[in-house]
């Protein structure tokens, strides 16, 4: 599960890109998760599962999926229009990790380790190295620095959604928590956007173009329906940090794609940038690396 979330997760900074070209971002986002989630509860429905969350879980449901879905989406996504991708993954890849461990320890659900330092550090200097000479090669001013501001933000309200969900999973289980929070966070998110956002009803004639529609379709199907399940299941099993670590081997499979799709160059500082981020990882995912 954690290779099949590298693997997708590394993927969908191109169609997000592809899609928010012609979408507005609400739109395209919103509509995703919204269908994801109610994908997700009809087919716990024909397994004969019943979801009826408690009364007095429902604020605290809601609060998680608007930081998971509704706030880290539209922010994140309007964030990519005004940065490159490559400024989008050093931000997101490095702050990810460390957010979520900053949260669990926070939060009193787990403690900082040595080796998880150890990890933590190695990750953010081979982000650093694979992404940084390129992406920080101008100096940011005017929407690049809003666009950098709203991919971190996206983050901490993902990462911070990301640890809340793991008490919750003492009354849901993990395909049902993915459904209810992406069900709420995505209506929550088209509905916002048909009000406010320009564009946001004309879109809903679905008018896209094929590239568009291939990449949201492909969000939908791995990138969310799968993954986001799997996801939670991690987090159920390894706690809320350890499953964060996809962020130093996404990027690397980022560069890969680029490199086979779009005859993207990789060097030797790329090499360098993705053997420190994959080792990174494998010192973490050890046994012990997280303590709890």
């Amino acid at each position: 599960m954690f290779t099949f979330i590298c693997f997708v997760w590394g993927t969908t900074w191109l169609a997000m890109k592809v899609g928010i070209a012609t979408v507005p971002p609400g739109v395209f986002a919103g509509l995703r998760w919204t269908v994801a989630g109610a994908v997700l509860l009809i087919i716990l429905r024909v397994r004969g599962e019943r979801v009826r969350p408690r009364l007095r879980l429902v604020p605290r449901l809601v609060f998680v999926s608007v930081l998971l879905i509704t706030l880290n989406q539209v922010i994140q996504l309007y964030g990519l229009k005004f940065i490159t991708a490559g400024l989008a993954a050093v931000i997101s890849s490095a702050l990810t990790p460390i957010a979520l461990l900053g949260f669990a320890v926070a939060f009193g659900q787990e403690r900082f380790t040595k080796r998880q330092i150890s990890a933590l550090a190695l990750g953010v200097v081979g982000v650093c190295t694979l992404f940084g000479p390129s992406a920080f090669a101008g100096t940011l001013r005017g929407s690049q620095v809003g666009g950098a501001l709203g991919v971190t933000i996206g983050c901490l309200c993902y990462t911070s959604g990301s640890v809340m969900t793991q008490p919750m999973m003492r009354h849901f289980g993990a395909v049902q928590l993915a459904g209810l929070t992406d069900l709420i966070g995505g209506v929550i998110l088209l509905l916002a956007s048909l009000l406010v956002e320009p564009g946001a009803w004309a879109a809903m004639s679905f008018h896209w173009g094929w590239p568009s529609l291939l990449a949201w379709l492909y969000l939908l199907v791995p990138g969310a329906l799968i993954s986001t399940t799997m996801y939670f299941l991690l987090v159920r099993d390894w706690g809320a940090s350890k499953p964060g670590l996809y962020a130093f081997i996404s990027p690397v499979i980022a560069v890969a794609a680029g490199a086979w799709l779009f005859d993207e160059h990789v060097d030797w500082g790329d090499a360098v940038g993705m053997a420190l981020m994959l080792a990174a990882a494998g010192l973490a995912l050890q046994r012990g690396g997280v303590a709890r």
